[in-house]
Protein backbone atom coordinates (compact mmCIF):
# COMPACT_ATOMS: atom_id res chain seq x y z
CA UNK A 1 0.00 0.00 0.00
CA UNK A 2 1.15 3.61 -0.85
CA UNK A 3 2.13 5.88 1.81
CA UNK A 4 -0.34 8.91 1.99
CA UNK A 5 1.14 12.47 0.92
CA UNK A 6 0.21 15.38 3.36
CA UNK A 7 2.32 18.35 2.45
CA UNK A 8 3.55 20.25 5.01
CA UNK A 9 2.27 23.28 5.64
CA UNK A 10 5.51 25.56 4.02
CA UNK A 11 4.46 23.50 1.20
CA UNK A 12 0.88 24.47 0.82
CA UNK A 13 0.17 27.01 -2.10
CA UNK A 14 -2.67 29.18 -3.16
CA UNK A 15 -2.34 27.85 -6.93
CA UNK A 16 -2.21 24.48 -5.27
CA UNK A 17 -5.58 25.13 -2.97
CA UNK A 18 -7.63 26.83 -5.96
CA UNK A 19 -6.73 24.24 -8.70
CA UNK A 20 -8.21 21.69 -5.64
CA UNK A 21 -11.34 23.48 -5.21
CA UNK A 22 -11.98 24.26 -8.97
CA UNK A 23 -13.79 21.01 -9.52
CA UNK A 24 -17.71 21.29 -8.23
CA UNK A 25 -17.47 18.23 -6.74
CA UNK A 26 -14.64 18.76 -4.30
CA UNK A 27 -14.75 22.15 -3.05
CA UNK A 28 -18.78 20.78 -2.38
CA UNK A 29 -16.94 18.06 -0.41
CA UNK A 30 -14.34 20.40 1.15
CA UNK A 31 -17.29 22.64 2.20
CA UNK A 32 -19.01 19.14 4.24
CA UNK A 33 -15.23 18.79 5.86
CA UNK A 34 -14.35 21.79 7.18
CA UNK A 35 -17.57 22.41 8.71
CA UNK A 36 -17.27 18.85 10.09
CA UNK A 37 -16.87 18.47 13.68
CA UNK A 38 -15.56 15.50 13.45
CA UNK A 39 -13.13 12.74 10.45
CA UNK A 40 -15.49 11.44 7.59
CA UNK A 41 -15.06 8.78 5.67
CA UNK A 42 -14.86 8.58 1.74
CA UNK A 43 -17.98 6.54 1.68
CA UNK A 44 -19.77 9.62 3.05
CA UNK A 45 -19.28 11.39 0.09
CA UNK A 46 -20.84 8.58 -2.50
CA UNK A 47 -23.80 11.23 -2.94
CA UNK A 48 -22.81 15.00 -3.27
CA UNK A 49 -25.17 18.02 -4.47
CA UNK A 50 -27.83 15.84 -5.80
CA UNK A 51 -24.66 13.55 -8.01
CA UNK A 52 -23.87 9.54 -7.72
CA UNK A 53 -20.54 9.63 -7.67
CA UNK A 54 -17.91 6.14 -8.18
CA UNK A 55 -15.82 5.41 -5.58
CA UNK A 56 -12.82 5.23 -7.69
CA UNK A 57 -13.65 8.81 -8.74
CA UNK A 58 -14.20 9.85 -5.61
CA UNK A 59 -10.87 8.48 -4.54
CA UNK A 60 -9.14 10.63 -6.62
CA UNK A 61 -11.06 13.57 -5.57
CA UNK A 62 -9.89 12.62 -2.01
CA UNK A 63 -6.26 12.45 -3.37
CA UNK A 64 -6.59 15.85 -5.15
CA UNK A 65 -7.60 17.72 -1.81
CA UNK A 66 -4.73 15.44 0.26
CA UNK A 67 -2.11 16.32 -1.99
CA UNK A 68 -3.21 20.35 -2.35
CA UNK A 69 -2.78 20.22 1.59
CA UNK A 70 -6.58 20.68 2.17
CA UNK A 71 -7.11 17.78 4.07
CA UNK A 72 -5.59 14.83 5.81
CA UNK A 73 -6.38 11.47 5.28
CA UNK A 74 -5.40 8.55 7.77
CA UNK A 75 -6.13 5.03 6.96
CA UNK A 76 -8.41 2.54 9.54
CA UNK A 77 -8.64 -0.95 8.18
CA UNK A 78 -10.52 -0.53 4.54
CA UNK A 79 -11.63 3.01 5.65
CA UNK A 80 -10.08 6.52 4.64
CA UNK A 81 -10.48 8.91 8.09
CA UNK A 82 -10.48 12.63 6.87
CA UNK A 83 -9.94 15.52 8.33
CA UNK A 84 -9.95 19.22 7.01
CA UNK A 85 -6.50 21.19 7.76
CA UNK A 86 -8.46 24.73 8.18
CA UNK A 87 -6.96 26.10 11.00
CA UNK A 88 -3.81 25.27 9.51
CA UNK A 89 -4.31 27.10 6.32
CA UNK A 90 -5.77 29.70 8.12
CA UNK A 91 -2.90 30.21 9.55
CA UNK A 92 -0.73 30.56 6.45
CA UNK A 93 -3.53 32.30 4.24
CA UNK A 94 -5.90 34.29 6.59
CA UNK A 95 -8.85 34.62 5.51
CA UNK A 96 -8.66 32.46 1.94
CA UNK A 97 -10.91 29.52 2.81
CA UNK A 98 -13.60 31.33 4.50
CA UNK A 99 -13.99 33.65 1.46
CA UNK A 100 -13.53 30.25 -1.06
CA UNK A 101 -16.52 28.83 1.21
CA UNK A 102 -18.33 31.65 1.39
CA UNK A 103 -18.59 31.99 -2.73
CA UNK A 104 -19.45 28.32 -2.77
CA UNK A 105 -22.45 28.82 -0.70
CA UNK A 106 -23.76 31.80 -2.54
CA UNK A 107 -22.83 30.10 -5.64
CA UNK A 108 -25.07 27.09 -4.71
CA UNK A 109 -28.02 28.83 -3.27
CA UNK A 110 -28.21 30.64 -6.20
CA UNK A 111 -28.52 27.30 -8.07
CA UNK A 112 -30.87 26.10 -5.58
CA UNK A 113 -33.06 28.94 -6.75
CA UNK A 114 -32.67 28.23 -10.28
CA UNK A 115 -33.73 24.86 -10.13
CA UNK A 116 -36.87 25.85 -7.84
CA UNK A 117 -37.46 28.70 -10.57
CA UNK A 118 -37.75 26.08 -13.19
CA UNK A 119 -39.89 23.71 -11.42
CA UNK A 120 -42.51 26.54 -10.57
CA UNK A 121 -42.23 27.05 -14.40
CA UNK A 122 -42.84 23.94 -15.74
CA UNK A 123 -45.58 23.33 -13.18
CA UNK A 124 -47.65 26.58 -13.64
CA UNK A 125 -46.95 25.95 -17.86
CA UNK A 126 -48.43 22.25 -17.13
CA UNK A 127 -50.87 23.10 -14.58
Amino acid sequence: MRPLVHPSIEDITVEGILHALSDPVRVAIYAELASSTCTNICSNFLQVSDRSIPKSTLSQHFRALREAGLVRSERHGVEMHNTSRCMEIEQRFPGLLAAILNAHRIQSAGRVRAVKRKQAAVKKQGG
